[in-house]
């Protein structure tokens, strides 16, 4: 094991000094390949086996998706849907955060580009209407966790392939209820936390009438995932072809029905998506190669050999998976984190009995509510620097969420049915 340690050290230490996650993996990968001897022709090789998957094409397809949806307004007919819905209850807006947050992932699917996207405007909304600024932006972090559970979600997809035998729409579905277990949780949150607080809120509801016309306005977003889910299900096409069908219909309806989209917004949701999915493709490679070399080093044989030894159940690793996953979200994105940790803990999850359909959704959701825990979360970082609130103010603020979260998490792992409910009506 202290060769798995040198290399954490090593991984560590190269991210400390702010070199680029993609390049710190690379630059792990060489060092694992010259530990045990092997020939470092062999990273350009593995580099491109790595992305040589016809399942990939999902990536940039959800994400051209979610790009166009943005800069076709979507995301102010989300908002005001919600407050239509939910701002008049005490906490209101931080409840309006947290539900569009939910709504906002059946498009986008990435934490980060929920809180880019949504979060100055949530942040500004809640900051006029009495909300300490801090605050909002701890919501605002919190609630981008719900991006990457509620389907479509790029990591699912990146763990059905590392996995090899899980189905996307399996992942997409064990999604739903976790995502639904957290919505309520940080609402419940939302409502004990206003009051502390006194924040004003109108207590007036909208109205039946208003809550109508702003669903007929979001409902070109909301309907989006239902047709994913449902070709999928229904056999009309399958879960890369479904990408392919997000993209099309973002671009008819941001075009023909809400009537906000001109061609430069359109070259430049083409422009950002290539980007993003360039950064995205290149950390899957490096991180190919890198399994490449932690195999070649038995890694995951001789952690698989120590989880058996630690823990004597199911209930066991999955406590001790918790825990690493939680440490290991901290520290770096869900893409990376994934494609590391997976090889590695996936043995010992098998031999303990744990279904890979519900292993995934573990990793997946433990490691994204890893972003938001103290003392790193990666996506605070991001918060931060989007709401221009000091990163110490936000820590203290996200502490509760982050409590909660984990304590949803819990219940996400231990009760089997959580995860495993929904993909079982639907024969997975």
């Amino acid at each position: 094991m202290m060769d798995a340690l040198f290399l954490l050290l090593i991984f560590l230490a190269v991210i400390v000094i702010g070199v680029p996650i993609g390049w710190s993996i690379g630059f792990v990968s060489m060092i694992s390949l010259l530990y045990c001897g092997g020939n470092l022709t062999v990273i350009p090789s593995k580099m491109v086996a790595g992305v040589n998957n016809f399942t990939y094409m999902c990536i940039p397809f959800f994400i051209l998706a979610a790009n166009i949806m943005s800069y076709s307004g979507i995301t102010n007919r989300i908002l005001n849907f919600c407050n239509a819905l939910v701002g008049h209850i005490r906490g209101g807006l931080a409840h309006v955060n947290v539900l569009a947050s939910m709504f906002f992932g059946g498009i986008s699917g990435a934490a980060s580009a929920d809180a880019a996207g949504l979060g100055p405007i949530e942040i500004e909304l809640m900051t006029k209407n009495g909300y300490p600024k801090d605050h909002a932006a701890a919501v605002t972090a919190a609630s981008a966790v719900l991006s990457p559970i509620i389907p479509p979600s790029n990591i699912m997809i990146i763990y059905a392939v590392i996995a090899g035998n899980v189905s996307v729409s399996a992942m997409f579905l064990g999604g739903i209820l976790p995502g639904v277990i957290l919505v309520i949780g940080m609402m419940i949150l939302n409502y004990l936390l206003a009051i502390r607080l006194k924040v004003p809120h109108t207590g007036k509801f909208a109205g039946f009438r208003t809550v109508l016309r702003t669903f007929w306005e979001t409902l070109p977003a909301l309907f989006m995932p239902v047709i994913i889910l449902g070709g999928i299900l229904g056999g009309v096409f399958t879960a890369t072809e479904s990408a392919v069908v997000a993209a099309a219909y973002a671009l008819i309806v941001s075009s023909a029905g809400l009537h906000e989209l001109s061609w430069k917004k359109v070259w430049r949701g083409f422009k950002e998506s290539a980007k993003m999915t360039a950064v995205v493709l290149f950390v899957i490679s490096m991180a190919s190669a890198m399994g490449w070399g932690i195999t070649a080093m038995q890694l995951p044989q001789k952690i698989s050999a120590m989880c058996l030894s630690w823990a004597s159940s199911e209930t066991g690793f999955l406590l001790i998976t918790f825990a690493i996953l939680v440490v290991v979200g901290m520290l770096m994105d869900v893409t990376p984190a994934m494609l590391i940790m997976v090889p590695i803990l996936l043995p010992s999850a098998l031999a303990f009995g744990v279904s890979p359909l519900r292993f995934g959704l573990i990793c997946a959701i433990t490691l994204t509510v890893g972003l938001i825990t103290p003392p790193v979360g990666m996506l605070l970082f991001t918060t931060s620097t989007i709401s221009k609130v000091d990163l110490s103010a936000l820590y203290k603020q996200i502490i509760p969420y982050a409590i909660v979260e984990l304590l949803c998490l819990f219940v996400i792992i231990f009760i089997e049915p959580v995860t495993m409910f929904i993909p079982r009506l639907f024969g997975y």
